[in-house]
Parts: structure tokens; sequence; C-alpha cells
């Protein structure tokens, strides 16, 4: 498999699965009028194809480490159990958030879910591999942080009608962020260790941890949707043009190529997984990019909303450089 051994080309690996993960969900916006649970589907079925398209070019080239299917072969029943669990509780925090956002909206479902995700994320994979600089690798964090909640209090400025935060919308950006930053843990214990995964093995595992956990779950949702709203039926799924299927399909593979990315970068020796999953979560500002200079939802905005996202990428920039730069500088 392709092993990046040089730090460069691993950092290129970390900024390509922020990337990506800052990127898919424009997806969604190309796909109007599309019940999420049922694209949702779809971009499950994304995931899977995309682990399946790296582990067969990449995973499958190069002299990194073994095979694609020679890795799965060698892998024990519990390094496989972590990976299949790590998609498992991405799937459930990855539906809480959405309800969350459709719930309290985004400025309050991506700090509270999001920034407790990168605390909780980047201290337990500091404790299970500590690498890095730690002073420049949790101010970073604390920077991209901050640029987090800049950008979400830019986002409640520009509405002009204030809601009221609803005690549930708090409680599902809790749980989601507690979820995100436990699931690259359990990644990180399927790569570690004796018979092992590789980082396009268990790119593969977690997808079907994802889809496992996504059939009930999510089946769950369509009946029961956690904002109010009216159930949604599956054969609006089959009903759906052929371009929203493609769309969400898409979303998944641009999804599990930044977790390729970020698990093939994790995976490098000079990196760790803290650093990698710090760099992956800074997602949220290219997302922010996508809102403020492609989509234009800030063009009527106030002043006063306006005036923060200059700040925003400040601390954002500042914080990434820091992650960035804390391998270098390890103790």
């Amino acid at each position: 498999m392709y092993q990046p051994e040089a730090y460069a080309a691993a950092l290129a690996f970390m900024l390509v699965s922020m990337i990506c993960w800052g990127s898919w969900a424009n997806t969604m916006k190309l796909t109007a009028g599309y019940a999420f649970q049922l694209f949702y589907w779809d971009y499950v079925i994304g995931i899977l194809l995309g682990a399946l398209l790296w582990g067969f070019t990449l995973g499958s080239n190069g002299v990194g480490g073994p095979a694609f299917l020679a890795d799965i072969h060698q892998a024990d029943q519990t390094h496989i159990l972590y990976a299949l669990a790590g998609g498992a509780v991405f799937n459930v925090a990855n539906l809480l958030l959405v309800a969350a956002i459709d719930i309290a909206g985004l400025a309050v479902a991506f700090p509270v879910g999001i920034g407790l995700a990168l605390v909780v994320g980047v201290l337990l994979n500091y404790l299970l591999s500590p690498r890095g600089n730690p002073l420049l690798l949790f101010g970073g964090v604390i920077l991209v942080a901050l640029a987090i909640v800049f950008d979400a209090i830019a986002y409640r400025r520009r509405e002009s009608e204030r809601k009221k935060i609803s005690a549930l919308g708090i409680q599902l950006s809790l749980a989601c962020g507690v979820l995100m930053g436990i699931f690259y843990p359990l990644v990180t214990k399927a790569i570690s260790g004796p018979q092992s995964l590789g980082p396009y093995a268990v790119a593969l595992f977690f997808a079907l941890g994802t889809a496992l956990c996504a059939i009930p779950f999510n089946y769950f949702l369509m009946r029961r949707p956690l904002t109010g709203a009216a159930p949604v039926a599956m054969n609006g799924y089959f009903s759906a043009k052929s371009s929203w299927h493609f769309w969400g399909v898409l979303g998944g593979v641009i999804w599990c190529t930044g977790a390729v990315s970020n698990f093939v970068a994790s995976h490098a020796q000079i990196v760790g997984p803290a650093i990698s999953y710090a760099i992956g979560q800074g997602a949220t500002m290219v997302s922010a990019v996508w809102g403020v200079f492609i989509w234009r939802e800030f063009a009527g905005a106030p002043a006063a909303s306006r005036r923060l996202i200059p700040l925003v990428f400040v601390l954002f920039i500042a914080g990434l450089t820091s992650v960035a730069v804390a391998p270098l500088f390890a103790r």
C-alpha cells in the first residue's frame, strides 16, 4: 500500500482530508427537496464505494505495507471490531449533528458539537499516541475552536429573527460532540499494535460499520424524526431524481476520500492521530469558505456579522499552522 514517508506528503494528505470533509455537504445543496434521511442512504453507498476505490488503488500499490486484501486477511478480530465500532459511532454522531442543526441552527450545533468533538478527539488521540509538540498542538486546537465559535456568532448575527434555543438542540449537539470525538480513537486502536489494520483496510471496515448502523438508526429517524417533522417514506427514495442519487453517492465518496487521507496521515509515524484529526476537523472552516465565497451566505448580512469573518479566517489559519508544525518541534 502507499504510505507517505516525508512529512510534506503526510501534510498534503491531511489538507486533502480537511478539504473533503469540509466540501461533501455541498452535494446536499444540489438536492433541494430530497429528505436528508433519503439522501443519507446514497451517502452511505458512496462511503462504501470510496473505501473500495482507494483500497484497490492506493491501498494495493506502493511499498509502505501489505496490500489491501493481504492487510485484511492478516488482521485479527479485535482490530476489525474497533474499526466497525468507529464507523457505527460516527454514523450516530453524524445523524445527531444534522438533527441538531435542524432544531438549533448552525450557530449552536457547530460550535457545541464540532468544538466539543475537536477537544475530545484530540485529547483522547494524544493520550493514545502522544506525538508532536503539545504546546503547539493544543494551542492550535484552541485557536481553531475560537474560530469555530466566532464563525457561529457571525451566523447568529446574520439571522434577522432570533429564535429561542431549545434544550433538545443543545442536548443533541453535546451528544454529537462526544460521539464525534470518540469515533477517531476507535480508529486509532484499529490501526495500532500487532495484527492491526492498515489505513485503507480500516476505511473499509469503518464504512461497513457506518452502513450497518445506518440501517436501523436512519430508518428509525425516517419514522420518528427528532426535529418533529413528518415521517419520511422509503418509496420517496426510489422515486427520487437520478441526479439526486448521483450527488448523494458523490457526497459519500468525497467524505470517504477525506477519511482515507486522514487515516493514511495518522498512520505515518511523524504525524500521529491527534494532529491528523485536528487538521481534519478544520473542515468546519472549509465549509465556511464555501458558504462565504461560493454560496454567498453573507451577501446581505448586517455589518456586525460580516466584520467577524476576517477574524474567523485569521484564527483558523493561525491555529492550523500551529498544529501543522507541531510534529517538527516534537520534544
